[in-house]
């Protein structure tokens, strides 16, 4: 009775968050499209969006053959953020020399212009898979680590103090409380990581690679297509937007809890 009761208030719920997005982006694109068709603007200029939904129909094939590289070296990519993220918060929050060490050299990065380092990655990696993976994890890497090191640092003082009287180890101690409070923070950072980890591919390929989304653009922008750069970038949307709503699917299925404690203080 209990799940039967569940699903169709979360579908009323999914509805009610999504409609107003949905109404606004309906409202400007049909601004966008009487506007271009009132005042005849070029399509090579800028294309009305039906011309844009048309012509990247036509050329879906040509688009999927380039999406898959990107969605590769996407998921190449974050998957070695991810690891590395985990790897170096853990460090953090064991260490104090490696917060004094390394957590100013990590604010640093965050300087560092991609446009200017992915050329150098390219001339140094060739146009393979790696430079892309790199550049991804650049983007993506910074967010992860720093939500994770905050939420390790979360932890419950009085609960650590507990178990570590009980006689558990310091790794029993961080799996059984730092890990689980860590959670919610992880995946603000993995929901802020991933809408830029299809952007950090896209921009890889334009730097250097031979297929992608990112080098498709590049060839539609030379012949001036301008419709089909925009469906490309349209693809690019609605692939960081899926991968937004898979973190929000991953955390409801890794931390129930968190869903029941929201249904009960809707209720």
């Amino acid at each position: 009775m209990a799940a039967t009761g569940t699903r169709p208030g979360a579908l009323r719920r999914a509805l009610a968050a999504g409609w107003p997005p949905a109404l606004v982006l309906g409202v400007l694109l049909a601004g966008w499209q009487a506007w271009t068709s009132s005042a005849h603007v070029d399509p090579t200029t800028l294309p009305g969006p039906w011309r844009v939904l048309t012509q990247g129909w036509e050329n879906r094939q040509a688009l999927w053959d380039n999406t898959l590289p990107t969605l590769q070296e996407t998921a190449a990519g974050f998957g070695l953020s991810f690891a590395a993220a985990w790897l170096v918060a853990v460090a953090l929050d064991f260490s104090a020399a490696a917060r004094r060490g390394l957590y100013p050299l990590l604010v640093a990065s965050q300087t560092i212009p991609i446009v200017a380092v992915a050329p150098l990655l390219i001339i140094w990696f060739g146009f393979g898979l790696f430079p892309k993976m790199l550049v991804v994890t650049l983007v993506t890497f910074f967010p992860l680590t720093a939500n994770l090191a905050a939420g390790f640092a979360s932890a419950d003082r009085e609960a650590m103090r507990l178990l570590r009287s009980l006689g558990a180890g310091r790794w029993t101690a961080f799996r059984l409380v730092r890990v689980p409070s860590a959670m919610p923070y992880f995946f603000t950072g993995l929901r802020v990581s991933i809408t830029y980890a299809v952007v950090g591919a896209v921009f890889a390929e334009y730097a250097g690679a031979v297929s992608g989304l990112g080098i498709y653009m590049q060839a539609q922008k030379s012949a001036f297509r301008t419709d089909l750069v925009l469906a490309a970038v349209a693809v690019t949307a609605v692939l960081s937007v899926a991968l937004f709503g898979a973190t929000h699917l991953l955390q409801r299925l890794v931390l129930p809890w968190e869903r029941r404690t929201t249904e009960e203080d809707r209720a």
